[in-house]
């Protein structure tokens, strides 16, 4: 028995490392959902036209990557079902993109701009739980959606309490790759930065997997509509997402890691601001625990506005990206005393582990 069990368990591990990295693409809203609308375009159609363009980066440049798209056509489908065909094809990944907007009452309506990339969590502001209500209200398309979504009611804030009470085993990589398109986003496409965030998005709680909802732009801005609208915006903003997705896919499944840069070294204003290749130090053998809290397409000067009040910052790159944290640390105990503080400033600071450089 124990034979066959040992045989069974050597079988599945074999499996599982023959399983193809499968990205899951999510086209938000679709079909009688136009999400938000422009004066030239709506949400459904810009998002559609992204997602296949980075389809095609993707399988240009990583051919091995198993596509999966929720929606290749202009087809309405529930939140439920979206889920669905992520845990159905047992994905590595999951990334819904989307277009932003804000009410028409707004003052800076046509004003706003810039990109976000959410996680799942619980909303850290008014700002977040209005976007993660209006993408939670197509719902209310589905007749009877009170008793589909477990009594969930979308516009009331009182049931956004059970992303809280969620214990998301992935939240460490949703980060992670938030992190990197957030940077992308930034740099490759040239949006304006909204900051990584956290809400209660119901397709991100209902995926097994590592999840991130993309907003790429405020529609309701003719200025970002028309890069949006445009040919040129829309594969900037594949191609952003493309890399960010590349950078994660190497380091998880290849086991990529770029060199690790002590706290100690980068305190260095000088070093900070002549560094132009990796600085290569000895790393003990024994692994050490950092707050990482922020990342950017670009070496920051160390007296970056995003680093002050920050105290022992530190980086490592992971291919495209810098990443910074704070603080090296020998015990897990001693990097969540530092990350309470670390989050008063940062809210989406977590706690990442490093052996030998290399994350764990």
């Amino acid at each position: 028995m124990c034979l066959a069990v040992a045989v069974a368990t050597q079988a599945a591990v074999r499996s599982d490392a023959q399983k193809p990295f499968t990205l899951v693409v999510d086209p938000g809203h679709g079909g009688k959902d136009y999400g938000c609308v422009g004066r030239k375009t709506n949400e459904k159609t810009i998002v559609l036209d992204v997602a296949r363009r980075l389809g095609d980066i993707i399988k240009k440049e990583h051919p091995e990557i198993k596509q999966v798209y929720t929606r290749d056509t202009d087809r309405y489908l529930t939140l439920q079902q979206r889920a669905d065909v992520a845990n159905g094809a047992s994905g590595d990944l999951f990334v819904s993109i989307h277009v932003n907007s804000v009410d028409r009452r707004s003052r800076n309506r046509t004003s706003v701009r810039g990109a976000s990339v959410y996680t799942l969590g619980l909303h850290k502001s008014d700002n977040n739980l209005n976007v993660a209500m209006r993408e939670n209200a197509v719902m209310e398309l589905e007749q009877d959606y009170s008793a589909k979504y477990q009594g969930f009611d979308p516009n009331s804030s009182e049931s956004y309490i059970m992303f809280e009470l969620n214990q998301n085993s992935h939240v460490a990589n949703s980060l992670e790759l938030a992190s990197g398109m957030q940077a992308e986003l930034i740099s490759t496409a040239g949006r304006a930065d909204k900051n990584v965030r956290q809400a209660g998005f119901w397709v991100l709680w209902a995926v097994a997997m590592p999840s991130v909802l993309v907003e790429l732009d405020f529609i309701c801005n003719p200025s970002m509509e028309d890069f949006l609208h445009s040919e040129k915006g829309r594969e900037k903003c594949a191609r952003a997402l493309a890399n960010a997705i590349s950078s994660y896919y190497q380091h998880h499944r290849r086991g990529a890691s770029a060199p690790f840069r002590p706290a100690s070294v980068q305190t260095s204003e000088a070093v900070a601001e002549t560094a132009t290749e990796p600085v290569v130090e000895a790393v003990a053998a024994a692994p050490t625990y950092h707050v990482q809290f922020l990342t950017s397409s670009s070496l920051l000067s160390p007296s970056d506005s995003r680093l002050k009040g920050v105290d022992e910052v530190g980086y490592y790159v992971d291919g495209k990206v810098y990443k910074y944290y704070s603080g090296t640390f020998p015990t897990l105990a001693k990097a969540k005393k530092r990350a309470a503080t670390v989050r008063r400033k940062h809210p989406e600071a977590f706690i990442i582990k490093l052996l030998d450089g290399k994350r764990i």
